[in-house]
């Protein structure tokens, strides 16, 4: 990944519905966002000049901000578009795109109802979260001593900044053990999450992935669940215990930036990177490097998602 500060680039950011030079692309420090985590966000990856699952990614941007109590104050199409001109604007042909939302700073508290809505989007050049080599050999994770919370007690199913402070926090405690990353469990000790990624176990030939009744349901994560599926893989949504690691042969990951990543350790077990988990590597390489097939290619939330977080 670049060593260059995200504030002391070149190019151009989109805010509040203009392209802007990239450092001046700035808010107030008394914006609410930054004060209260009143903000949602997405991340978003370019192939070949276009962005993987676009339509998806921008209307859960919406959604997220709805279930934050504010309305993003434009739309799908329109955040489309501006997307579009940020890619082409930076020259962008392998990248990553990062909308953003947020509560201005008319007024500060923990109130915000006259707060104006900002929308930013910036998109960088990244071919790759981790190197091939490092991908396919696979990552070691530690349990985090952080715990995803219950429904009831955060807007779980927002893609919103504040509940990332605990993926933070977890990635660097796993970090400075010399681990990849960090495995959060939930508020009832179940298998949840990697600090940004979702997870599925390789248990005979079968796939296994928690309910995502207090996290993301990934949209990477829906597009590897068709793979699968399509591939003749049975895929169970279910209650994962922490034991259940004993009894599986592979583990990997989803998400934008990760894509499919094999892991090779969790704490003190050891998993292969076997041949379902080879498979569904190449076929989700495949699929992203084929823009033209992506409308073919479409995927549906998990039935277990609630209503509140229902269509994204």
């Amino acid at each position: 990944m670049s060593t260059v500060a995200y504030d002391d680039r070149d190019g151009f950011i989109w805010c509040n519905g203009e392209l802007v030079p990239w450092r001046d692309a700035k808010l107030h420090v008394l914006s609410h966002g930054l004060h209260y985590a009143s903000s949602v966000f997405e991340g978003e990856r370019v192939y070949q000049g276009a962005i993987f699952k676009r339509d998806e990614h921008h209307q859960r941007l919406l959604d997220s901000a709805r279930q934050m109590g504010f309305e993003v104050p434009y739309s799908v199409d329109e955040i489309n578009r501006a997307a579009e001109r940020v890619i082409e604007a930076n020259g962008i042909t392998e990248g990553y795109v990062r909308p953003i939302a947020w509560r201005g700073s008319e007024q500060m508290g923990v109130a915000a109802q006259r707060n104006r809505i900002h929308v930013a989007i910036a998109a960088w050049k990244w071919d790759t979260y981790f190197t091939p080599e490092a991908r396919l050999k696979g990552i070691q994770m530690r349990t985090a001593s952080w715990a995803r919370p219950a429904p009831e007690t955060a807007p779980v199913h927002a893609k919103a900044s504040g509940l990332y402070m605990i993926c933070t926090l977890s990635k660097h405690e796993a970090e400075a053990d010399g681990f990849n990353d960090a495995l959060m469990l939930d508020y009832r000790g179940r298998i949840a999450e990697a600090t940004g990624a979702n997870i599925f176990l390789v248990q005979n030939g079968e796939l296994h992935t928690p309910e995502p009744d207090c996290f993301l349901d990934g949209i990477t994560r829906r597009a590897v669940v068709q793979l699968a599926r399509e591939r003749g893989y049975s895929v169970h949504e279910r209650a994962l215990m922490p034991g259940e690691l004993d009894r599986t042969d592979e583990v990997f990951i989803t998400g934008t930036a990760v894509e499919v990543t094999p892991v090779n350790r969790i704490d003190g077990r050891h998993f292969t990177v076997g041949p379902v988990t080879r498979e569904l590597v190449e076929a989700f390489d495949q699929l992203v490097q084929n823009p033209s097939t992506w409308d073919q290619h479409t995927t549906a939330p998990s039935s277990v998602q609630p209503a509140a977080a229902a269509g994204r």
